[in-house]
């Protein structure tokens, strides 16, 4: 199915590969400011373990240094780390594409390879992986010209684990979560009809997410950007962190979480399926199609009440 610097078969890729078959989603939603107990509340409360015994392939959000949730915060990073060991990841290797700014600076100025170092986990810059490591993806049904190329590492991992932010995106994403974060694992060279396709951009986000399926899905809502972003904006306090292993329904669940903060037109004026990256997902059958099929559990009663909360929002639109 796949060959180094080839092509992925639309094949792999039909619609339905990662739908959830009627099944409800489960979406932890953890009410804290603590990283180190709320990723670990989060992933327990999923009871799953879908890293025992796997090498994983860490996704974070490193598009660029910008203090969090501009980037992944440091404290998410090592604590997910130190979790999946916990729960029996044979290995782990961080994965990653940063743009416009180079990789390298990136991972340099936010102290990735110390961290690496300390904690002893692999590394992989996607930008400077040999033209042989990547594969090109031809979906079936897409709004991009002629496919684009995804990291060899991430078609061939046999568990991927993602980390997001919660933010909006000032420049045509509306948003940025766990669905725009399969952007960084793209080639540098794709992001030019990305960036110029104003009229499918989202949907072309969407598209690209049919390229893999994540185990799992972390993400980190301490605090959010609801105008502006990806890299800077107008903050506000959540003091969330949920986990999930639908892109759909996460992303679901961050749009309402923006919503009941107060954000701009975009997120505001629109209904959460009706965002576009939601809505193209859905037609390629990448998670839920609607919001009665997310459940959002929560451990304690503050949790409950704001999942309550979100859950009547999400139903609202």
């Amino acid at each position: 199915m796949v060959i180094a610097g080839g092509v992925l078969s639309a094949m792999a890729m039909d619609k339905g590969v990662f739908a959830s078959e009627n099944k409800k989603a489960r979406v932890s939603l953890i009410k804290t400011s603590d990283r180190q107990s709320g990723i670990k509340r989060a992933i327990d409360l999923l009871n799953i373990n879908p890293v025992k015994d796997k090498n994983v392939l860490l996704k974070p959000n490193f598009n660029t240094a910008d203090p969090f949730p501009g980037s992944t915060h440091n404290d998410t990073l090592i604590n997910l780390i130190l979790h999946l060991k916990k729960m029996g990841a044979k290995g782990i290797i961080i994965g990653e594409r940063s743009g416009p700014p180079d990789t390298a600076d990136v991972l340099k100025d936010k102290g990735i390879y110390d961290i690496c170092k300390k904690l002893g986990v692999g590394l992989i810059n996607f930008e400077e992986l040999p033209s042989d490591q990547w594969v090109k993806i031809k979906p079936k049904e897409s709004h991009w010209n002629d496919g684009f190329y995804v990291a060899k590492p991430v078609i061939d991992s046999e568990c991927i684990v993602s980390t997001c932010c919660l933010k909006t995106h000032g420049y045509g994403g509306v948003f940025t979560m766990s669905l725009k974060l399969s952007v960084g694992v793209t080639h540098k060279k794709n992001m030019t009809e990305l960036h110029t396709s104003f009229r499918s951009m989202k949907k072309m986000i969407a598209e690209i997410n049919q390229a893999y399926n994540p185990s799992l899905i972390l993400l980190d809502a301490i605090e959010a950007f609801t105008d502006g972003g990806p890299a800077r904006g107008t903050r506000k306090k959540a003091d969330v962190i949920i986990a999930g292993t639908d892109r759909i329904a996460i992303d679901a669940v961050g749009i309402a979480i923006l919503k009941e903060l107060g954000s701009n037109k975009a997120i505001m004026e629109r209904k959460i399926f009706e965002q576009e990256q939601i809505a193209r997902a859905v037609e390629l059958g990448l998670g839920v199609s609607k919001p009665e099929d997310i459940e959002i559990a929560a451990d304690d009663e503050h949790g409950k009440r704001y999942a309550a909360r979100l859950s009547e929002i999400l139903s609202k639109g």
